[in-house]
Formats: C-alpha cells, structure tokens, sequence
C-alpha cells in the first residue's frame, strides 16, 4: 500500500501519475510496445517490441540506498508469495515466465525497463484477490539491471540506473527483513558470525522436519562433531544419509567446511551438503551436494 512506499519512491511515482496524461494500466504498457497488452494486463513482465523486456515493480519493495540508489529484491521461488504462502499454479506459473525474462537479461547483459505500480492494499491480499486493483501504475524513466542472480539464497538484486553499483550487505540484509513474514524467527538477528549460526539453526531445523515429513528418521548429531550434523535412517533403521547443513540467505556470510566435515566428506559414502536457502522465513529451499560437487563458496 502507499503507506509503505519508502517517500523517496512515492514521490517519483506521485509526480509521474500527475503530470502526464491518464492511462490506464493496460495502455501503459501497450504504449511501451506490448502487442498483447489487453490480453495480459496483470502479468508480472513483459517481452515487447525489439526484444525487450518490462517488468512491474510494487513500489512497496523498492529500496533506497545511502547513496539514493534504488534496488528491488526478486525472489527466485516462484511457488510462495513473498508473505509465504503458496502461489496458485496459474499465479506460479506468471512468475517463472517473469523470473524467466529477467534471467535472460541478465545473462546477456541487457537493460530492462520498469513500471513502478501501488495498490490499494497488502500486496499478498491482492495477489489472493481476483477483484484488487492497480492504484497507481507508471513508467520508470530510468532503466534497470540485474546486478547479482544468487540460486543459493533464492534471490536476485535489480538496480536501477547505471552499472557499477550494488547494495551493501547491511542494506540487503534490511531490505531482505520486508519481504520475511512476520512471524518468522530471526528476522532482526545479529550481524556476522552469530547471525551466520542463526541461519544454519534454522536450516538444521528445516533439514529434520523436511525428512521426518517423509517418514525417515532424523537425528541431530551436530553437537558429536562427527563431520556431519543430521543422520538420516529408513523405517527399519539402515542409515541412508550423513547430512552437513547450512543456511544461506543474503548479507549474511556462510560457514565454510570444518576439519572434521572436510574429513567426513572425504571418507563418508553417505556423506551429504545440504544448502537451505533462505531458511529463516516461510518460503525455504533446499539443495543436496555431494562431497564432489559442493560450491566453491561452502
């Protein structure tokens, strides 16, 4: 809603509604060079004329920088709404074709252009609300990049304006804050190495529940220093795995490998990295490594 548009944005939309002609949303876009604008009024982007790519950008999740940069975080999990609940799959499938066209400008290096849009109430309302209603949407003068796409933490950093820029971990970690539902745990955890064990906390957590969910027995060995943090068994008991857990999620650094869980990896078949992304809000991921495959930055 327009009450949590940081002033600095609002002000810019304000100005672009009031001093240009009437448009509705749909001729918005149309006049950007979107053929199929009336058949596809609400998508999340766009692919116009010359390739191009327009996205919509809910002002209530556009940064400012220190530096009066603006930036935007778009999660990469195209199942949960950034409240956490789960997309539809028609809702779902919007968003993987908009994380599909903003993926491509990044690979290529290309510039993509933006309309900045307000709505008359919570944005996971109106995602949920067939009825909700644009307040205000207008074209961004100013072009946008993908400035970093980070799979391990499920999210990618728009930036507007030149390249060359990009939001500080402090200033991520504070944007990353708005968009965790707000009964999540940690959301205002300390800073550096004790917010790092706050993340793999809660990813352990998400490893015991994500495997006793499938009916496997899971058991927290972290504290035995075995190399690993979580074993799992089948119903009758036989060992299928000896996960090592982390967290991940942005402005926050990740552990790297102890001594003992470099050993184990070495020397253990069942031996397993597991990277939660995210794990501290509603809408966690995980990835399994094994010991030959795990990231340089573990």
């Amino acid at each position: 809603m327009e009450n949590e548009v940081d002033p600095k944005v609002l002000a810019v939309i304000e100005e672009k509604r009031l001093s240009g002609p009437r448009l509705s949303p749909v001729d918005i876009i149309s006049k950007m060079g979107v053929f199929d604008a009336r058949e596809k009024p609400f998508e999340y982007a766009w692919l116009a004329s010359g390739d191009s790519v327009i996205a919509a950008l809910w002002g209530e999740y556009v940064s400012v920088g220190a530096n009066g940069r603006w930036f935007y975080l778009e999660s990469l999990n195209a199942e949960v709404r950034p409240g956490g609940d789960a997309r539809s799959a028609s809702q779902a499938q919007r968003a993987e074709v908009r994380l599909t066209l903003l993926k491509r400008t990044f690979d290529v290096g290309q510039t993509f252009r933006v309309v900045l849009q307000t709505n008359r109430m919570a944005i996971e309302e109106a995602e949920r609300n067939k009825n909700a209603k644009i307040s205000a949407r207008v074209r961004d003068d100013e072009e946008w990049h993908v400035a970093s796409w980070l799979p391990d933490t499920q999210v990618a950093v728009l930036v507007r304006g030149p390249r060359g820029w990009s939001p500080s971990d402090e200033e991520l970690k504070t944007a990353r804050r708005s968009h965790v539902p707000s009964g999540a745990a940690g959301t205002a955890g300390p800073a550096g190495e004790s917010a790092a064990e706050d993340v793999d906390a809660a990813a352990k957590a998400y490893v015991l529940r994500h495997f006793s969910s499938y009916g496997y027995q899971a058991e927290d060995l972290a504290s035995q220093d075995l190399g690993y943090d979580v074993e799992v068994k089948d119903k009758k008991g036989a060992t299928l795995l000896r996960v090592c857990v982390r967290g991940a999620s942005v402005g926050t650094p990740r552990r790297p490998l102890t001594a003992a869980e470099e050993l184990s990896a070495k020397g253990e078949k069942l031996w397993r990295l597991i990277v939660v992304a995210d794990p501290l809000s509603g809408a966690a991921q995980h990835k399994i490594y094994k010991s030959s495959e795990i990231p340089q930055e573990s």
